[in-house]
């Protein structure tokens, strides 16, 4: 369903009413296309304290963006002329003194980044044996989410935590382009032990980084698992698309039309996994849970039926196949476990007791699962957990529940699936084995839960 207000307040009466009554101002989004992969502008590269990063100037200039050289930011320039993106290594800050310097880098450009423009910010772990440094790391996080909130005009702020240059290049890569249009507010840890373990690698096709790789999605029939299975196969993956039987007919259509795999197939079976691993001759590369399902009512009215329903499709079935697929060694070295979370499991939801605790649930077992798994196997474990995201789901939800929905987020408007699919496709990839154990919200940096 179209947003109307976002397109509305596009035209010069609604700037106008926007502006005069306080109402939000979403910015349409520049999201990744064949034809404008990339941000349109410099990149600014500032620092504050002592870089601990090596190699970070030829890690930034494979990103894309063309460095600033003399560039002046002021509000006064044209969009054309404003730094696309901002990045600003602050990995070196260790007291207050250099804490200050984080305010002096960013306050005289901040206003002059260009709109969907980036900003983000590196940091390092805070320490346990030094409570200065940890301090002042951590006040990183609070100053990225309230800048996030502050930005405006489609523009996005994030904390990468890393301590190695080389491990946080697809990430890097990842942030500062269009990909992550809806990723705001969040803070990434990547680190050089992990990409050791994770197999990280560069892919021989950029454009392509999948090529060669099989991905399983499972409930890929329709909305968001159907923009996943597009995004990895664009990418160049192998997809073997996994839904309910019922869902064939659309299972298979979308298979041909990606040169996949259709496996209609119950994920709650008890031979579920089994049936996966003997469907994947030559192993799996990537594995996205994505299918679920909601059966919302508030817990004093919820029958048990519509409890364990949830909970066996969006957790137990998740936790079965996963388990069953790493004891097959199903899933090759290197390779990616990307699960579906939700806000709603980081921040509850009204009449979703449920689906919220099926969802955080995803959450304990990618960080519990995410160090076993890769130091056992050599495979990634992280979950994406959108927030509001335009589907045919969204669409049936009353008029005035899906608008707050749709602006209660510091984008001021509502995510789509690909927003979702940019993601994973980030996380599955293979020089993406230093991002491990975590999990990154899609949700125009949601102004519910942290």
């Amino acid at each position: 369903m179209a947003d109307r207000y976002l397109n509305f307040t596009g035209t010069a009466p609604g700037r106008f009413l926007t502006r005069r009554f306080g109402l939000p101002q979403p910015a349409p989004l520049r999201r990744w296309s064949a034809e404008h992969p990339s941000l349109d502008g410099p990149l600014l590269h500032l620092s504050a304290g002592t870089s601990t990063l090596k190699g970070l100037d030829e890690v930034l200039a494979r990103t894309g963006l063309k460095p600033s050289t003399g560039l002046k930011p002021s509000t006064g320039q044209a969009d054309a002329e404003k730094p696309a993106a901002v990045v600003l290594d602050a990995t070196g800050v260790t007291d207050l003194g250099a804490l200050a310097e984080v305010h002096a880098a960013l306050h005289p450009v901040v206003r002059s980044v260009a709109p969907c423009g980036r900003i983000v910010v590196l940091g390092s772990a805070p320490s346990d044996t030094d409570h200065h440094q940890a301090a002042v790391q951590q006040g990183l996080e609070g100053f990225v989410r309230s800048l996030g909130k502050e930005l405006g005009r489609g523009r996005t702020a994030t904390l990468l935590r890393t301590d190695s240059a080389t491990a946080a290049e697809s990430t890097l890569r990842f942030l500062l382009s269009p990909k992550s249009a809806y990723v705001s507010g969040q803070v990434i840890e990547t680190t050089e032990a992990a990409a050791a373990s994770g197999g990280a690698a560069s892919a021989s096709d950029p454009a392509r980084p999948l090529a060669g790789r099989t991905a399983l999605v499972t409930g890929a029939a329709r909305g968001i698992g159907a923009s996943v299975a597009e995004t990895l196969a664009r990418d160049g993956a192998h997809v073997v698309l996994l839904d309910i039987p019922s869902a064939q007919s659309d299972l298979v259509r979308l298979a041909d039309r990606l040169g996949g795999t259709a496996l209609p197939l119950d994920i709650t079976a008890d031979d579920a996994g089994a049936r996966m691993a003997a469907s994947l001759p030559d192993g799996l590369d990537v594995l996205v849970h994505n299918a679920g399902i909601t059966r919302d009512r508030k817990l004093a009215n919820m029958p048990a039926e519509r409890w364990s329903s949830v909970l066996e499709v969006n957790l137990a079935a998740v936790l079965r196949t996963t388990d069953a697929l790493l004891a097959a060694g199903a899933l090759n070295r290197g390779g990616r476990i990307v699960a579906t979370a939700s806000i709603a499991g980081i921040a509850g939801n009204v009449g979703q007791t449920n689906y919220a605790a099926a969802k955080a649930g995803i959450i304990g077992l990618v960080r519990s699962l995410a160090p076993r798994a890769l130091a056992e196997h050599g495979v990634t474990v992280n979950a994406v957990a959108p927030g509001f995201i335009e589907t045919k789901m969204t669409a049936a939800v009353p008029l005035v529940i899906r608008e707050a929905g749709r602006r209660m987020n510091s984008l001021a408007q509502g995510g789509l699936p690909v927003d979702v699919a940019e993601t994973t496709a980030w996380f599955a990839a293979p020089d993406s084995g230093g991002v491990n154990g975590q999990v990154v919200r899609v949700c125009g940096q949601s102004l519910l839960g942290a």
